[in-house]
């Protein structure tokens, strides 16, 4: 296992223009699984290659266990990195796909088996060894990169959206199966994706990233609860949080937290609100809202309900917030800053 960090790590890839990967200073903890989570062109994927080796940073460092890895290339840093597209050689056995990196090592070819064995053991694969990957699931190329990956015993494992290929049902079983894998191996691994359920189900901590700059790094918990900007506010959560403007700052409301006025009678914030359309998810029901009256009037706003009750589209209804469910931004910086009273008119 090692610590990765980064200091005031910066990629531009075209002067004058913003970087893809702008001053990030990142402290991995030993052991833990760390998620990338951004949107399409916000950077994880340069900032993941320029830990591997991949790609050469503009700026900064990067240091591996401690030793300073930033002009080292790929293998001298130890690292394993498992990519969107698995890039099994077609033509080569499963087990061969997974000695070849034994191979490049120069490990004595006595010592291979023992060494694949114990990979696809662990992956749950002996019985595949002698296949090709034209034989395999998904799934199972999956696990054969994970393999390949873990046969050279890294100290840092780097995934780059492994996932994204396979169906709905098998990302489900897959994703559980890494997490599994990471608890018995216990390697620090970093995994990028920008699929927010993969980030809050397998990450120890989320680092989210907007323009190639860290917006916020903490548990799932932390960064669902406690958003420390609009963007990750609104990134985060499905739907995402609304926001409305009062007293000059931003308040955010997640779905869930808008409720029935029965249920929610000492309510901060209350809203009347037309029901402009109902979606029924089988377990919860999502309302779209145009508020009716007041200070919010006109203001479109999503609920999610796990008891719908009866609503008619095209029917007022009266919805309440409670104080503790509220979260405040300040106006020009969008940045969290503390609750306050607000004057509800």
């Amino acid at each position: 296992m090692a610590i990765v960090e980064t200091r005031a790590l910066t990629k531009v890839f075209k002067q004058g223009e913003l970087g893809a990967v702008n001053n990030v200073n990142l402290v991995t903890k030993e052991g833990e699984f760390l998620v990338f989570l951004g949107p399409s062109g916000s950077g994880k994927t340069t900032l993941l290659r320029m830990i591997a080796g991949l790609e050469t940073p503009t700026s900064g460092e990067i240091l591996i266990g401690g030793q300073a890895v930033t002009h080292m290339t790929p293998r001298e840093r130890r690292i394993a990195m498992v990519f969107q597209s698995y890039a099994l050689y077609p033509h080569l056995s499963v087990y061969n796909n997974i000695a070849f990196p034994l191979k490049a090592q120069k490990v004595p070819k006595e010592k291979h088996k023992e060494k694949v064995d114990w990979a696809a053991g662990l992956l749950g694969i002996t019985r595949l060894l002698q296949r090709k990957p034209r034989e395999l699931s998904g799934g199972e190329r999956q696990r054969v990169a994970l393999a390949r990956a873990i046969v050279r015993e890294p100290s840092v494992f780097l995934l780059d959206e492994p996932l994204s290929n396979l169906d709905a049902k098998l990302r489900a079983s897959a994703r559980e199966e890494l997490e599994q894998f990471h608890h018995r191996i216990g390697t620090t691994t970093i995994y990028v994706t920008h699929d927010q359920v993969e980030a809050m189900a397998m990450g120890d901590r989320v680092m989210v990233l907007h323009q190639g700059t860290m917006r916020q790094l903490g548990t799932p918990r932390e960064v669902y609860d406690r958003p420390a900007d609009t963007f990750v506010a609104t990134f985060l959560g499905s739907p995402p949080m609304n926001l409305l403007e009062a007293d000059g700052l931003i308040v955010g409301v997640r779905p869930e937290h808008i409720c029935p006025i029965e249920l929610a009678p000492n309510a901060a914030l209350k809203l009347r609100a037309r029901v402009q359309n109902v979606e029924y998810l089988g377990s919860e029901w999502i309302l779209y809202l145009k508020v009716d009256s007041g200070q919010f009037a006109g203001k479109e706003m999503i609920s999610r309900l796990t008891a719908a009750g009866s609503y008619q589209m095209n029917e007022v209804y009266e919805f309440g917030v409670q104080d503790r469910d509220l979260r405040f931004f300040d106006k020009q910086t969008e940045q969290r800053t503390e609750p306050r009273a607000v004057s509800w008119q």
